[in-house]
């Protein structure tokens, strides 16, 4: 005979098959806010190392994220949902004040630059107040290719993808998905203009490469 306990994990297991499948569900479940928890322990231990403790950061953000590849820095404080659905490639920089809001899957690829205070954020709440106050929440997963650099202040919102070598101006807001290889900025945020080959003689406004 099936036990309360038994009733509680099939519970627990269809909330997070919810969770990862783009559908609506109750984010009050307490078995779930226990697991974030454990994050958050995770967390503070990242955030309260030393600079010189490199080492240290490194073998935390391993046993906190999904994957991490070669070469990568996130400067603390650092805050995240799960952790563990954060999914980094090779050399990923973000400087300090990044939010994951990693609900379910956030994808970064390789040589990626994130300025401070950047939010990735896969989770969402209906409009209807209704469903709002039963806390009800939905998760889409996030795609950002590699070589893409994100300015400061920008919110990556959820179900976005942003194509290789695009540059998200600072402050933005990314509502929709940005095409690879362009500037893009605003609220919301828009294509400015294709990289090209004046990108490869001025680094920043009238300011020559001299390498």
């Amino acid at each position: 005979m099936p036990t309360k306990n038994d009733e509680a994990s099939k519970q627990i297991l269809s909330t997070k098959e919810r969770m990862r499948s783009q559908k609506i569900y109750m984010c009050d479940d307490e078995d779930l806010m226990a697991e974030q928890e454990q994050c958050l322990e995770i967390l503070y231990d990242f955030n309260h190392t030393r600079p010189s403790e490199g080492k240290k950061r490194a073998a935390i953000l391993n046993d906190l994220l999904a994957e991490v590849g070669e070469g990568c820095y996130i400067e603390p404080p650092l805050r995240a949902n799960w952790g563990k659905h954060t999914h980094l490639g090779n050399h990923v920089y973000a400087n300090f004040n990044l939010t994951l809001v990693d609900d379910t899957d956030i994808y970064i690829g390789d040589h990626v630059m994130i300025a401070p205070n950047v939010t990735i954020a896969t989770a969402g709440h209906p409009i209807d107040p209704d469903l709002r106050r039963q806390v009800a929440q939905f998760n889409i997963p996030v795609h950002i290719g590699n070589n893409v650099w994100i300015g400061a202040g920008s919110v990556i919102l959820p179900g976005v993808t942003i194509g290789e070598n695009t540059v998200i101006g600072a402050g933005s807001v990314v509502t929709k998905n940005i095409p690879a290889n362009v500037v893009a900025v605003g609220n919301p945020c828009r294509v400015l203009r294709e990289i090209n080959e004046r990108d490869k003689e001025y680094y920043y406004k009238d300011l020559k490469i001299d390498l």
